[in-house]
This record gives structure tokens, C-alpha cells and sequence, in this order.
């Protein structure tokens, strides 16, 4: 082996191979509208309203507001802290104390169970989604196969019918059945289409990256701002909209003794922030270790709370329009609470505009859809997969 060989088998040898850059961020503005895209999403436009619906409308905006302060803040600037300092996935992180190892764990696994819960909305949205294409909106007038179930507000003796957002979305999206003595039948073919799209969704959003995903979250942080606003408008200019919000507002003082009421008003806070799933200790580890994040903080948590209190006035308003309609007093039994609140609610509201509500209704879609994409998407990168080695990723899709 000549002298010129040698040497440069031993530079090789004693220079250690460089190690990629850690990823970071473009700038602050991404991380912030990122988290705020994250945090504002399903848990305020369409989780919050009814579960205040079901706690007994103002009663559930104080304990949250107070689960807000005394847990979500301090918990949120938590996970931000240990995922900045650490610069680390959510797995990587808790090397710090390895006795609690089995936290980021059991992180990763609430995450893998929520996807599932998500990607079923989504595929509710899209199919709204298109149906909202249609020339004149399928949820805007009674349909001959409902019989007289359904009211289409001329009615002048509504009481006890339904509208038509409600038997479209329980008759036409879900096919819901009065029991199920002859089976659960086959599964909609329609539905069974949409969920496969949104797990394409996910999948595309997941190849992109965090560099996207950060430029994206510009107008992710903004747009459903728009769109909600402009239901709010519409909201409360509706007929009997104030008595839904002042039943909003208005706290049944003897529900703050329930604890059931406080139960949800810490789960909602929990979920509406995405605290304790690790997506933010693995958000904040792209952050420059010298960033000062507690005013980023302070704008996430109070946009969250706001976004969640606007939702929840666009909700009742609409009920109070819809218990005007049906005569009925008590607006707490006007539709069937649950999760499926807002997919009557924000439909209803959007049928009852004079022009064009298609192009709305697209876009109240169209941002339901793409945030819980965007959100699930980026849940799964940076928790499930975000700890693994990058050049891992392509064989994890597929």
C-alpha cells in the first residue's frame, strides 16, 4: 500500500462522519400558526359546542375557562419547554427521566387511537363536501321519502318535526336505523369512498414533511377564521338566534356542583389544546433552543378559548332559530345533542343564506375536511413516525 493511500485511509478513519442538520422551523411565524392550526380545529368548531351542549350550555364555559387557566396553560408551556430543550421527538425527549418512558408510550398509543376517530369525521366532511356541489343544497328543503317528519320552516304548525340538516345528516349520511333486529347491514359505499380519500390525504400530507406543512399552516391559521366568521354573522341575524345564545351564556348555578360538568369541561381542554398526545413536545423541537415561546403560548391558548366560545354562539344561535321555528320553548331539546351537533348546526346555518350558500357550504367543508387532514397528518408525522430515522419514512408508508 503506497504512503499516499495510507494517509488517506486514516484521515477517513480519524474524521468522524458529519450528521444532518437538525430540522427547524422556516421562522417563529410557522411554528406559531402551526400550533395554532393544530390546537384550532375540530375540538373548538365541532367538539365544544356539543359538549356545552350537553353540560348545560353557560355552565360549561366557566369551569372550562377555569381548566383553561389552571391546567391547559401550564401543561401546554410544559410540553413546549421539555420538547425545545430537549430538541427531540416525543420518545427521544423522555430520555430525560427514564422512569417515564412508558408516558411517551402511552402518548404515541392515544395518538394511534385517535387518528382512527378523526379520519371517520373527515370522511363525514367530505361527503358533505360534495354534496355541497349539488345545485341546490340536499339539506335545504324536505325530501318526498321523509314523509312528514320534516319541517322546512313555512310550516305553521312545526312542533315535533324535524328539519331537513337533521333528517339528511341521520337519514341520507349515516342511514340510521330504528334498531338493528335485522342486522347492521353492509356498510355505505358512499362513506366507505370518503374514508378511503382521507387516509390518501393523510398519507400525501404525511410525505410532505415539516417544511410544508409549516408554510401551509399560514392559511391553516387564518382561513377557518373567515369562514367563521362569516357564520357568526349570519348566525345571529337569524330569527330567535339571541334566546340560543343567551342560553349559551346563561350558567345553571346548581350544574357547578355536578362533576360530571367539571369532567368534561378538563376532557375538552385536554383535547381542544391536543395537550399530553406529544405533538407539541415534537412541534417545539424544531424551535431554536433560544426562542421564547411563553407569549406564543399566551396568543395559542387565547385564540383557542375564543375560537371555542365563537363556535359555540354560531351553534346556539342556530338552535334558538330552530326552536323558534318548531315552537319549541326549551332549547336545550331542540335537536339530538352529540357529536353530530355541528354537522346540523353549521348546515342549517348555511342553507338559510340567500345567495349562492354552495360556495359557503364548499368552504365550511372544504376547512373541516383539510383541518382534520392537516391535523391527523401532522399527528402521525411527528409522533409516530417522527422519532423514527428519516430515511425509515418511505418504507413506513408504504
Amino acid at each position: 500500500m503506497s504512503r499516499k493511500q495510507t494517509k488517506i485511509e486514516i484521515t477517513s478513519k480519524a474524521t468522524p462522519p458529519t450528521e444532518a442538520e437538525p430540522e427547524q422551523w422556516g421562522n417563529g411565524l410557522e411554528f406559531l400558526f402551526s400550533c395554532i392550526s393544530l390546537s384550532v380545529g375540530l375540538g373548538n368548531i365541532w367538539r365544544f359546542p356539543y359538549i356545552a351542549f350537553q353540560n348545560g350550555g353557560g355552565t360549561f364555559v366557566i369551569p372550562y375557562l377555569i381548566a383553561l387557566l389552571v391546567i391547559g396553560r401550564p401543561v401546554y408551556y410544559l410540553e413546549i419547554s421539555l420538547g425545545q430543550f430537549s430538541g427531540r421527538g416525543v420518545m427521544k425527549a423522555f430520555d430525560v427521566a427514564p422512569l417515564m418512558k412508558g408516558v411517551a408510550a402511552g402518548q404515541m398509543v392515544a395518538t394511534a387511537c385517535s387518528i382512527t376517530y378523526y379520519s371517520s369525521i373527515m370522511a363525514l366532511t367530505l361527503r358533505f363536501l360534495v354534496a355541497s356541489f349539488s345545485f341546490v343544497l340536499p339539506w335545504s328543503y324536505c325530501w318526498p321519502s321523509w314523509g312528514g317528519d320534516c319541517h322546512d320552516g313555512l310550516d305553521v304548525n312545526a312542533t315535533g318535526k324535524l328539519s331537513p340538516a337533521q333528517l339528511y345528516f341521520e337519514r341520507e349520511i349515516l342511514h340510521e336505523v330504528a334498531n338493528i333486529n335485522e342486522g347492521l347491514g353492509l356498510p355505505n359505499w358512499q362513506l366507505v369512498v370518503c374514508l378511503a380519500v382521507a387516509w390518501l390525504i393523510i398519507g400525501a400530507v404525511l410525505i410532505r414533511g415539516i417544511k410544508s406543512s409549516g408554510k401551509a399552516a399560514y392559511f391553516l391559521g387564518v382561513f377557518p377564521y373567515v369562514v367563521l366568521l362569516i357564520l357568526l354573522i349570519r348566525a345571529v341575524t337569524l330569527p330567535g338566534a339571541w334566546d340560543g345564545i343567551v342560553y349559551f351564556f346563561k350558567p345553571q348555578w346548581r350544574e357547578l356542583l355536578n362533576p360530571l360538568v367539571w369532567y368534561a369541561a378538563v376532557t375538552q381542554v385536554f383535547f381542544s389544546l391536543a395537550i399530553c398526545f406529544g405533538t407539541l413536545i415534537t412541534y417545539a423541537s424544531y424551535n431554536n433552543f433560544n426562542r421564547n415561546v411563553y407569549n406564543d403560548i399566551v396568543i395559542i391558548t387565547t385564540m383557542d378559548s375564543c375560537s371555542s366560545i365563537i363556535a359555540g354562539c354560531i351553534t346556539f344561535g342556530i338552535l334558538g332559530n330552530l326552536a323558534k321555528q318548531t315552537g319549541i320553548t326549551d332549547i336545550g331539546s331542540v335537536v339530538k345533542g352529540g357529536a353530530g351537533l355541528a354537522f346540523i348546526s353549521y348546515p342549517e346555518a348555511i342553507a338559510k343564506f340567500e345567495y349562492v350558500p354552495q360556495a359557503l357550504a364548499v368552504r365550511w367543508a372544504w376547512v373541516r375536511a383539510f383541518c382534520v387532514s392537516y391535523g391527523i397528518s401532522l399527528v402521525h408525522v411527528q409522533d409516530l413516525v417522527g422519532s423514527l430515522p428519516a430515511h425509515w419514512l418511505p418504507w413506513v408508508l408504504l
